[in-house]
């Protein structure tokens, strides 16, 4: 099973068409992400201490239905790539509408940024069990090292 999280949108997601907004759907896929770290063990405060941070390179999304003003909605994750080391890896995000179908799938492919050097790096060494407990996508692959 992915990761999920339940969250009730509220009115600053919508835009004056009483559409979610575009970037609302990726700050909830953002949330579930950050979270699922923390229940994986690895909050973003962790990372900061060991002088690493995920950042992303890409973001790729997907709109399929409406959601709407004060709906319940889910988000979830799940891991759809992951290179050797886990230096990089993918994570495909569904926001799910209230009628249980998808709004929107998130894509979204990212590394770990060393802070101070302020350049690439591995994940250290006592955050290594952070993708072990999350659902792989059907189309998961190993992201091979020099490939962005």
């Amino acid at each position: 099973m992915s990761y999920e999280v339940a969250f009730t949108t509220k009115w600053s997601d919508f835009d004056p068409n009483r559409h979610m907004r575009h970037t609302a759907y990726n700050d909830y896929g953002a949330e579930v992400r950050i979270r699922y770290f923390a229940h994986a063990g690895c909050p973003v405060e962790d990372f900061a201490k060991e002088g690493v941070g995920p950042i992303l390179f890409t973001e790729h999304t997907s709109f399929r239905k409406e959601i709407h003003t004060g709906e319940n909605i889910i988000g979830n994750a799940r891991l759809s790539g992951l290179s050797e080391h886990g230096e990089r890896w993918k994570i495909r995000h569904e926001i799910i509408n209230e009628a249980g179908k998808v709004a929107a799938i998130i894509d979204v492919y990212g590394a770990w940024l060393d802070l101070k050097e302020r350049k690439l790096t591995s994940i250290p060494k006592k955050f290594k069990h952070l993708f072990d407990g999350i659902e792989r996508t059907e189309d998961f692959e190993i992201i091979p090292m020099g490939r962005k």
